[in-house]
């Protein structure tokens, strides 16, 4: 897929922590219940922590008692991407963000209604607006 957004890999790797870039531009995952986010309850939007743009908001965040941050849906379909991902040896649905392509996480089929999704997210790719 071509993003909107081409992320320049050096430009970020001064930027970002080693965790961030990590999670971000190699496709990691952040330990649960020590992230900055898992457990955040103020108001506000998440956006993509390498382009900025918006992704989730406190509206559609819950505990999932996963230890990081779940959504049951992103603030647009156009938002993010997703991708299917075989790297644990069984079928997961991978997000990214759509601009930018950064990974953000995976989405799974056992969340909340109204859509029964669970986007789990890792903090080291979002940031927080607070409202």
């Amino acid at each position: 897929m071509t993003h909107k957004i081409k992320l320049d890999r050096e430009k970020l790797k001064k930027e970002l922590t080693p965790l961030e870039y990590n999670v971000c531009l190699n496709h990691g995952t952040e330990a649960p219940f020590q992230n900055e986010f898992w457990d955040n309850k103020k108001e506000g939007v998440y956006t993509c922590k390498c382009c900025g743009t918006p992704l989730f908001t406190s509206e559609t965040k819950f505990d999932s008692g996963t230890g990081w941050p779940s959504y049951f849906k992103p603030v647009s379909d156009e938002a993010i991407e997703e991708i299917e991902d075989y790297t644990l040896g069984i079928k997961r649905v991978e997000v990214r963000c759509a601009a930018c392509g950064s990974h953000l996480g995976h989405v799974f089929p056992d969340g909340p209604a109204p859509t029964g999704l669970r986007y789990c997210i890792n903090s080291a790719s979002l940031n927080f607006k607070p409202l």
